[in-house]
């Protein structure tokens, strides 16, 4: 409160004092490559069809301080990336059909994702990464089921025989390294009260889980007659029980992005009380929202925070990119197509595996978490990420191929 003003005027003062205190330029200039984005992947689509993430985190290192300068990192924007890192995992979840992937697909999934990790282990381990190998691991066997899901859905390769599979092994494969993040790498504690909050969030959600499961003609009903109108309680709720889990972890000191995942998954559950018709317009409401707004932030922001002068000021860190790239295709991609045999072949085989070793937000959070811990440098954390970047562009491109062509193959039998 300012003092000496009379209420109306004192307000005034405080929103000066704030517009003061936040970078509304760079703000808009965030914004502006955002929308950006998506006109220049349209642009270039005659001549490489790149994945919009891509250009995003690209637009993001040029506007950021170490490029441009036209936008600084800040609280506002931190806190606004840090919401669509949320929501990219929500999404995530909120997407994945058990029903479809339950059975063989996770089976596999589980099984291929537990042989990724050893691997990983077994590798870091025989260069002598030392303390980090267990950091560097979680990252080097996570999928960016977020990342890649627009991209499949776009291109109709979920509503095909990769589908069940590819969302297996994405699910898998970004909740587990996200877990043993929690696991073994959270540092908050929580208190007695914090503890019987989450036991009654819990006993919430399992509530509406079997209340869902149960197709509860009055959740239904509710949720179904708000759709049209401005209450859009199933949107409100969704929002909701997102910002209640990120609270959570952040309570219990583990990763936000655990609790939006899992929260993306019990809404997909609750939500099931809709006909298809009805949770197809409530996911397409969510990704509004979602890949609309907040997620572009995070991924612009990722170029803007991105420390382009240690990867380029660092011969070593330039030549690990590559090597990351390479561990990225050994321990998810190849494992992935072992394990994919039997289920799929030719083409799709192939594009599975490359996009199970698509990577980034993981590897983002991993990398972050191991330079806070002092076991890595930031110039291998920066190679990581750039290597991650790099399998965003490439690895999807290279599986929408295969697809097509075991498409095309498939189509050129004689009936």
């Amino acid at each position: 409160m300012v003092v000496g003003l009379g209420p109306e005027r004192a307000a005034c003062g405080g929103c000066a004092v704030y517009a003061a205190a936040v970078d509304w330029d760079g703000v808009l200039v965030l914004a502006v490559a955002a929308v950006a984005a998506p006109l220049l992947v349209d642009r270039v689509e005659r001549w490489v069809r790149l994945p919009g993430v891509v250009v995003e985190i690209v637009l993001g290192v040029l506007i950021g301080p170490q490029v441009l300068g036209l936008v600084q990192t800040g609280v506002l924007l931190e806190t606004v990336s840090q919401l669509g890192l949320a929501m990219l995992f929500f999404l995530a979840g909120f997407e994945i059909d058990f029903r479809a992937v339950r059975g063989r697909p996770i089976g596999f999934a589980a099984l291929g994702w537990a042989v990724s990790f050893a691997l990983a282990v077994l590798l870091l381990w025989g260069v002598g990464a030392g303390g980090a190998v267990l950091i560097l691991a979680i990252g080097l066997c996570s999928t960016a089921l977020g990342t890649i899901l627009p991209i499949a859905r776009d291109s109709g390769l979920l509503a095909g025989p990769v589908g069940p599979h590819l969302m297996a092994v994405g699910a898998v494969g970004e909740f587990a390294p996200i877990a043993l993040l929690a696991l073994c790498f959270s540092e908050g504690s929580h208190s007695g009260r914090t503890t019987l909050v989450i036991a009654l969030v819990g006993l919430a959600v399992a509530a509406a889980v079997f209340g869902s499961l149960r197709r509860s003609a009055r959740v239904g009903r509710l949720l179904s007659a708000t759709l049209g109108t401005s209450a859009q309680l199933a949107v409100r709720l969704s929002v909701l029980v997102l910002l209640a889990s990120v609270l959570l972890a952040a309570e219990i000191g583990v990763d936000i992005a655990l609790g939006a995942f899992a929260a993306g998954v019990c809404m997909h559950v609750l939500l099931s009380a809709l006909d298809e018709r009805e949770e197809a317009l409530v996911q397409s409401k969510l990704d509004g929202i979602g890949f609309g707004a907040v997620v572009p932030v995070f991924f612009v922001y990722t170029g803007v925070t991105f420390d382009l002068d240690a990867l380029v000021g660092s011969p070593v860190a330039l030549a690990l990119i590559p090597v990351f790239l390479a561990a990225f295709a050994l321990v998810r991609g190849a494992v992935t197509w072992v394990f994919a045999r039997g289920s799929l072949v030719g083409g799709d085989r192939r594009a599975l595996a490359a996009f199970a070793a698509t990577q980034l937000p993981i590897v983002v959070v991993a990398s972050a978490t191991a330079v806070e811990r002092g076991l890595v440098g930031e110039a291998v954390a920066a190679a990581m990420v750039g290597a991650a970047m790099v399998s965003v562009l490439l690895f999807p491109l290279a599986g929408l191929r295969w697809a097509r062509r075991s498409t095309a193959a498939v189509a050129a039998e004689p009936i």
